[in-house]
């Protein structure tokens, strides 16, 4: 049984859930939307590592794009660590760079969705004791 003050503070609560699950499913989205261009990029990568000169491959360029490209025996590229800084990495250390990328990533989604899924768990149970207190109120 909950006095006024008490429903007021959990109808608070369950205002505050709603944003906190609002902003987290934002978050998760731009972790899903850079994973999926991380992977990209990873195997752009590793087509071009594996191409031979002069072999004709497609390479990645966003928006479910791709672009032909023959490959050169130059075995580099250039990858952004952040802030806006990009530097040169041969072809094997950006692949495996991209590979940590998407690691790091992938457990940032993950630990998103847990805390969604823990927080939609919270409000659920919330929003049910005080779809109860109202019922018990109305009798």
């Amino acid at each position: 049984m909950m006095n006024d003050d008490e429903l007021r503070q959990a109808l608070s609560v369950l205002d505050v859930y709603k944003t906190q699950l609002d902003a987290l499913a934002q978050q998760a989205q731009i972790f899903q939307i850079s994973l999926e261009e991380s992977i990209k990029a990873r195997e752009s990568m590793k087509a071009l590592l594996d191409a031979k000169e002069g072999d004709e491959i497609l390479i990645s360029v966003g928006g479910a794009s791709f672009v032909p490209a023959k490959a050169t025996g130059e075995k580099k590229a250039i990858v952004g660590i952040g802030s806006r800084i990009s530097i040169e990495k041969n072809l094997d250390d950006a692949v495996a760079y991209m590979g940590d990328t998407v690691k790091e990533i992938s457990e940032a989604l993950k630990k998103a969705s847990e805390s969604i899924n823990e927080m939609e768990t919270n409000a659920r149970n919330l929003s049910l004791t005080v779809q109860q207190e109202y019922q018990r109120r109305q009798q």
